[in-house]
């Protein structure tokens, strides 16, 4: 108890000041315990002291404003610096809901329908096969059934996947790169050359498989927009939110506030990093390969909340964020989310974020509506029209720690909440 103690202390004494990303109110005022908010403090006290995470940055917000805003432990775990306010995540899935909204943008102006075959952007992936695997573990090609729709691409219904997969059992995914690999390796033609040259793992429309299907679609929006994911999200969102670290090339400026993880994975021991640190990319993933601050996150977030507007700012209309945040899996489609994160039984998929679609089930408390994604390099975001919260955590741990971290985060907010 007493190093618990000490790990808080320590952990707010280091904590620079930084400026707030949304307004600021009193825990009690807005539905909060400040007691239960503190078993935040004391859960990363004692990971922290347990050499499991190096540090975190966790905001918290309720009615629009922030009632925790806290950064804890370490930045760099190998030079010790402490964790500051505005460190910067590399996000990995967590670019998804960005690279979506800069798409939905494009619909609400006419130029990207739901119903557009994929083949209309990029024509070789009409001729793509569906990997069907026999007895003899050989894989029979078969045609699509029915084209790719830019609608697959946002709900993982393309039949694209992710190579390595542990949740995957297909013998499609062994010919899959992992997710980033392409960035590293070239530019966005040079991966839909690479994606399209392999088969399909399913049928289009046929089931939830998560893999490069944002990467398309981001590849999708380069083309209608004609520049780059990145610099049309920095006009389009970035921008206008005030997320100012938001970016896919981290510059010189921002290199030391870059959040890293161990060298060595706690659970396995076993050597673990962040390749997009100190590795660039030559294309702008619309699936992993973003960064950003919490705070940038929480304004994201917050924006979605609103239904698509903050401070004066518009990105997209309401009934947008609607039917963004609805349920896309209908009951045609097999639902393999909770396959992919563990506590969410209970959840479909939207345009880009999962959506919780019943009460129980999950192993986490929350409300039917909640929709949320998270990164594999550790970061985490929910928000939860029902009680008007939104919730951005930033941690560099890309082992299966961070499938722990998701939960307990989510138990410990929801836990604080008295009305």
């Amino acid at each position: 108890m007493i190093l618990a103690a000490a790990a808080v202390a320590f952990t707010t004494i280091v904590t620079p000041l930084a400026a707030a990303p949304l307004p600021e109110a009193k825990p009690d005022d807005v539905g909060f315990s400040q007691g239960g908010l503190a078993r935040m403090d004391d859960f990363f006290a004692r990971e922290i002291a347990a050499k499991r995470v190096p540090g975190a940055v966790v905001a918290i917000a309720r009615d629009g404003k922030l009632v925790h805003y806290k950064a804890y432990g370490e930045l760099d775990p190998v030079k010790g610096t402490p964790m500051p306010l505005d460190a910067i995540f590399a996000l990995a899935s967590m670019t998804k809901p960005m690279a979506a909204v800069g798409a939905l943008t494009l619909m609400e102006q006419g130029r990207l329908p739901l119903q557009a075959k994929l083949s209309d952007y990029y024509p070789a992936f009409a001729d793509m096969k569906v990997g069907v695997a026999q007895e003899d573990g050989s894989l029979l090609l078969v045609p699509q059934a029915r084209p790719i729709l830019i609608h697959d691409l946002y709900r993982h219904t393309s039949g694209l996947m992710y190579g390595g997969r542990p949740d995957s059992s297909s013998p499609v995914a062994r010919l899959y790169p992992d997710g980033t690999a392409p960035a590293v390796e070239g530019d966005t033609q040079a991966f839909i050359e690479r994606i399209t040259k392999l088969p399909l793992a399913h049928q289009p429309g046929t089931q939830f498989e998560y893999g490069f299907s944002i990467d398309v679609l981001g590849a999708v929006v380069e083309k209608v927009s004609e520049q780059r994911l990145g610099e049309y999200l920095s006009n389009n969102l970035w921008k206008p939110l005030g997320m100012a670290d938001a970016t896919f090339a981290p510059t010189d400026a921002q290199r030391p506030r870059l959040a890293r993880p161990f060298p060595n994975d706690p659970l396995t021991g076993k050597p673990q990093a962040i390749r997009l640190l100190d590795t660039p990319t030559k294309s702008d993933c619309g699936g992993a390969c973003s960064f950003a601050t919490v705070g940038d996150y929480i304004r994201f977030g917050q924006m979605l909340l609103n239904g698509g507007e903050l401070d004066g700012q518009r990105i997209l209309s309401p009934k947008t964020v609607h039917h963004m945040t609805s349920n896309h899996l209908g009951p045609e489609i097999k639902n393999t989310v909770a396959t992919i994160e563990p506590h969410r039984a209970g959840f479909g998929f939207g345009l880009s974020v999962a959506v919780r679609t019943g009460e129980g089930l999950s192993a986490v408390p929350g409300n039917p509506g909640e929709f949320s994604w998270n990164g594999a390099f550790g970061t985490q975001f929910f928000c939860d029209p029902k009680e008007r919260l939104v919730v951005v955590v930033g941690t560099a741990a890309p082992g299966d720690l961070r499938k722990y971290y998701r939960e307990q985060v989510q138990n410990i907010v929801y836990g604080a909440m008295v009305r």
